[in-house]
């Protein structure tokens, strides 16, 4: 028995590297498949990559079936501090689950050095190609070409906010978040304070995620007539693992056609 500690300096008992997991993140999902294939024994409806994964289901992340990943004994619960409700960590501690929480990291750095003590400690596993990919395509920090405000849910509005992992993301790409100075990770501002961003200058661009909420071309742009926009992949924006490599590309490129030839909406329903 060998004892480690999350990264909310929790506990974690294990015997060895575990054999049988349940991923209650999406990107931790991915990241633990393409590393250590075949550890995981049941992850969330909401764990789409790999594409190939083929697991039991848990239910959400945010309101997981615990009698479901009880009923799998898994050796190691994976979860965020973000993402997953503090009670359901405890229930199945309370039932001899050890579960390891990472903290919703405010960094590319901070999570790609979060998962590497995952990685190498926990699952005992060399450290992943991609990951050391990853951390030289993220280390520079390019200078700011625009600024953004970044939805990610909408009815109520809510925004990237200060220290999120979307928002350095971004950041590393040229684009400053104007709500990153804000008191919250996630503000919920009204509408109309959103588009005095664009209407007095302070803000050039809207970028729209596909998830948690599915901004799509009619749904979400309309609400800011005028506006210069992007959709981008929420994955790309806000999963850190072996997604970051393609993010680095499909991201810059996405942002950078609209800075140079613009999208602009047209509507206001």
């Amino acid at each position: 028995m060998i004892t480690l500690f999350d990264d909310l300096g929790s506990d974690v008992a294990l015997r060895g590297a575990p054999a049988r997991v349940v991923s209650l993140v999406p990107a931790l999902t991915e990241a633990i498949e393409v590393t250590v294939p075949g550890r995981l024994a049941g992850a969330t409806d909401y764990c789409t990559h790999p594409s190939t994964l083929d697991v039991a289901r848990v239910g959400g992340s945010k309101y997981p079936k615990l009698d479901r990943v009880l009923a799998l004994r898994p050796d190691l619960v994976l979860a965020n501090s973000e993402e997953n409700r503090p009670e359901d960590v405890e229930t199945l501690r309370a039932n001899g689950i050890p579960v390891w929480v990472m903290r919703a990291p405010a960094t590319v750095p901070h999570a790609l050095a979060s998962l590497r003590r995952l990685l190498t400690q926990a699952f005992e596993a060399y450290e992943p190609r991609w990951l050391v990919e990853a951390e030289e395509l993220w280390r520079a920090t390019r200078p700011v070409r625009a600024r953004a405000v970044v939805p990610v849910w909408r009815k109520p509005w809510v925004i990237l906010g200060r220290d999120t992992f979307g928002g350095d993301v971004l950041r590393r790409l040229g684009i400053s978040v104007v709500y990153a100075g804000h008191e919250d990770r996630y503000p919920r501002p009204e509408l109309d304070e959103l588009r005095a961003w664009f209407t007095d200058g302070s803000a050039d661009v809207l970028v729209l995620p596909d998830e948690p909420y599915e901004f799509t071309d009619d749904d979400g742009p309309g609400a800011f007539p005028g506006v210069r926009y992007v959709l981008v992949s929420g994955r790309y924006l806000t999963w850190y693992g072996p997604s970051l490599i393609e993010a680095h590309r499909a991201l810059d490129a996405a942002l950078s056609a609209v800075l140079e030839e613009g999208v602009f909406t047209t509507d206001d329903p």
